[in-house]
């Protein structure tokens, strides 16, 4: 199974893709979590040491291989082999298995279409079994959809909060996922407060669209401000639970 998790900023992205990381570890074999936000949070979310995050290096550095699998001028193959990419480029935390995309490239420099080719290959390449997931946190907005880094996917996760600019990236990401063939994109409702935020939110989607909503915790905007940050929330991992056992009912039907 390989989701990809999107929306506006600061709608709390990362946060569902450490949750969904760490339920999935609990059910599943083998969890993948790939952080493609230039951010790059999700590795201590899912509690994963800064000492290790440190000394890992983002794919987007990794120049000589990228055009090693990827070729030279501009046509290039756009499928490379990447298998072995997996173990040498990725911490191993239990069963999860992390890569991170990497940072923002300085002014001037050249677009990311050979590294979101690779990452695009690196999902694409993971043949699973029954028992594997991907969870992809992508970054802000929409621009991702643009170069065509979430094609592949079982599913779309479009996390949106009570705001009408959030609302909006919302339905630009459904029409973008679905040039790109992405056939489920579903949409978790966060942050919800009251229940005017809630009916906000179920307003702007049909029912078969939300997947569920997540109240706002005091727990997890807290644990934001700490220089360590992990999914450690009950409820939030309880709410989580709920959605997660709808993503696996929606992409096994």
């Amino acid at each position: 199974m390989k989701l990809a998790i999107s929306g506006k900023g600061g709608v709390g992205k990362t946060t569902i893709s450490s949750a969904l990381v760490k339920l999935f570890s609990k059910t599943h074999q083998n969890v993948y979590a790939i952080d493609a936000d230039p951010d790059a949070c999700l590795a201590a979310a899912v509690g994963i040491p800064d000492e290790a995050i440190n000394n890992l290096k983002p794919m987007v550095e990794m120049k000589d291989v990228i055009t090693s699998k990827t070729g030279e001028g501009v046509f290039y193959n756009l499928n490379p082999k990447v298998d072995d990419v997996i173990d040498d480029y990725s911490i191993k935390h239990n069963n999860i298995r992390f890569l991170r995309m990497g940072g923002i490239k300085k002014g001037g420099s050249s677009c990311y279409c050979r590294e979101n080719t690779f990452l695009y290959a690196i999902v694409t390449s993971l043949l699973l079994d029954h028992n594997d997931v991907v969870i992809l946190d992508m970054s802000a907005g929409i621009e991702h959809l643009s170069r065509g880094t979430a094609k592949g996917v079982d599913m779309m996760l479009v996390v949106v909060e009570p705001s009408r600019n959030s609302v909006n990236t919302a339905k630009s990401v459904q029409k973008m996922a679905s040039d790109l063939g992405i056939k489920r994109v579903m949409i978790i409702g966060n942050k919800i407060r009251t229940e005017k935020d809630k009916e906000f939110i179920a307003g702007s989607f049909t029912n078969n669209e939300i997947l569920g909503f997540i109240e706002f915790d005091e727990n997890v905007w807290d644990n934001a401000m700490q220089e360590q940050v992990s999914v450690s929330s009950q409820k939030l991992l309880s709410d989580m639970e709920k959605i997660q056992q709808k993503i696996i009912k929606e992409v096994a039907g």
